[in-house]
């Protein structure tokens, strides 16, 4: 036991000096902003929090957990230490699974929180997928020993939506396996199964109940589908823990033919001594990493996208499937302890061991620093606090409408890094509601929006008059856009009273009440 802690309590470390090789920039101070990673200062509890207003519920319940710790602590740190326990978390729960000495454990644990999976979310903003990803080897731990369980899920449980779905496509065919090989097992198996689905109830209640949540846009299965990233094809990406669906998520010079090949073959060995290996839980992670690396390979071919497609519009939450290059993650975990197995092998060359430690950052080099500043960390301009202040304090009713009516944004004071409207999250408050799009575009495809009231302000904006008073907005916020965009939402607003007046943002305010015309 002493040496297992003195593993963990080095992997840990371990993890977060590659937590902070990685992230580089943005642990400086302020808010790390990039694609659907938004947090923001001072952040207020609204229905959106809870998936009660908005599109689908996949900010439930991450949302609510920081803004919670943002009440004891600056948003800021809070953002920057989940951060960067998904490096703590991942390394040292991996370096527990390897049967071994210090050496190759600490191996493993590299591994699992340095390669392309890791890196290609961080830089699309996944980072609730991510706790669940650092989490899934304390839930095999658990879930082979019977104890802890509850415990070994709650970062897939702060995740929400694709962590638990990651999370169960990992820990059930352990469960299995392990229940079939014990008295009493499936008794067990019922046990983890109660267990996900208790965890799962704040964001599936949510997305069963409201009834705009019943079918989703089959145009997001196209979108999202794993494409090539490698110079070997999607299904070599995808066994490279690679082929994430946005370009723009991809480590700079990570399609070179050499690095390509030196991560694929990293993978394949790992894989290969995984398979071959003592470990007890063998069984059930190949079967995990199958089935994941067979929901991520399906949105590849066309039988695969048709049957993707006809299940979210049969119900809106499979939409967790169509981003489904995000379930080779136990792959990712048979491929990182199969490596701590080979370095089992070389561990009397204590040379040999620290060389494989350092191999993943050595594949994998632009990793560093932030993935060689695409992150970084940025303050919120004067002027948004300046408007949220009077919002809120303003008694009376009437909504919040964010303008460009698009869901991304590229602010200069970001450094041009493309990241979700921020705006949602940093007007919120408990009695007025932020509306902006959630439509999405993927090159050619825009895939629609969830939210009703958003399709409903969508038909407003469409008008050649449009009447945003009449449409329940109060407060309209200008926060990007070119000039001719601020021009024609200036002659849109003539009515209105212009608050805040600067070039990073503009707010106005209709005077009088709000007189809510009923959606068509």
């Amino acid at each position: 036991m002493h040496h297992t802690a003195r593993a963990g309590l080095a992997a840990a470390i371990l993890g977060l000096a590659l937590g902070c090789l990685a992230l580089g920039p943005a642990l400086g101070r302020g808010f790390t902003l990039v694609q659907d990673m938004v947090f923001v200062p001072g952040p207020s509890f609204s229905p959106f929090t809870f998936g009660l207003a908005g599109g689908a519920a996949r900010v439930v319940p991450s949302d609510a957990v920081v803004t919670a710790l943002a009440q004891v602590l600056p948003a800021e740190l809070v953002q920057k230490l989940l951060l960067l326990a998904v490096f703590v978390v991942g390394c040292s729960g991996t370096a527990l699974l390897v049967p071994s000495s210090l050496g190759p454990r600490l191996v493993a644990g590299a591994f699992y929180v340095w390669n392309p999976y890791v890196a290609e979310r961080l830089l699309i903003g996944q980072w609730a997928l991510l706790l669940g990803y650092a989490g899934l080897p304390w839930v095999i731990r658990a879930v082979w020993s019977g104890r802890r369980v509850a415990l070994a899920v709650l970062p897939a449980a702060v995740g929400g939506f694709a962590a638990m779905t990651v999370t169960a496509i990992t820990a059930l065919p352990v469960a299995v396996a392990r229940g079939s090989c014990t008295p009493g097992g499936w008794v067990r198996v019922a046990r983890v199964a109660a267990v996900l689905a208790a965890f799962s109830l704040p964001w599936l209640v949510p997305t069963v109940l409201r009834p705009e949540g019943l079918r989703g846009d089959p145009l997001g299965v196209d979108a999202f589908a794993a494409r090539a990233d490698t110079p070997f094809g999607t299904v070599g990406s995808l066994l490279s823990l690679g082929g994430i669906w946005n370009a723009h998520a991809v480590p700079p010079g990570y399609g070179t033919v050499l690095g390509a090949a030196a991560r694929l073959l990293l993978t394949l060995v790992g894989i290969a001594f995984f398979v071959r290996g003592p470990v007890p839980y063998r069984r059930g992670l190949v079967a995990a990493a199958l089935l994941g690396l067979g929901v991520a390979g399906a949105g590849v071919t066309e039988p695969g996208r048709a049957a993707f497609r006809q299940a979210v519009q049969l119900w809106g939450g499979f939409a967790v499937f169509r981003d489904a290059q995000q379930f080779v993650a136990p792959l990712a975990l048979v491929a990182a302890v199969g490596l701590g197995l080979l370095a089992d092998r070389v561990a009397r060359e204590r040379v040999w061991v620290a060389a494989l430690v350092l191999v993943p950052i050595a594949v994998l080099p632009s990793m560093a620093w932030g993935s060689l500043g695409r992150l970084g960390s940025v303050a919120y301009p004067r002027s948004w606090t300046a408007a949220r202040e009077l919002i809120r304090r303003d008694p009376e009713a009437g909504d919040v409408l964010v303008l460009p009516f698009e869901s991304y944004r590229q602010f200069p004071w970001n450094g041009g890094r493309a990241v979700l409207d921020p705006a949602q999250r940093f007007f919120a408050s408990p009695g007025r509601r932020v509306v902006s799009n959630d439509a999405v575009r993927v090159g050619d495809l825009v895939i629609g929006n969830e939210d009703p009231r958003a399709r409903e302000v969508g038909r407003v904006l469409g008008e050649a008059a449009p009447d945003l008073q009449g449409a329940g907005f109060r407060y309209v916020v200008v926060d990007a856009g070119t000039p001719a965009e601020r021009q024609r939402f200036a002659g849109w607003l003539r009515g209105a009273t212009v608050l805040v007046d600067t070039p990073d943002l503009r707010l106005y305010r209709y005077a009088g009440p709000v007189r809510r015309i009923p959606p068509s």
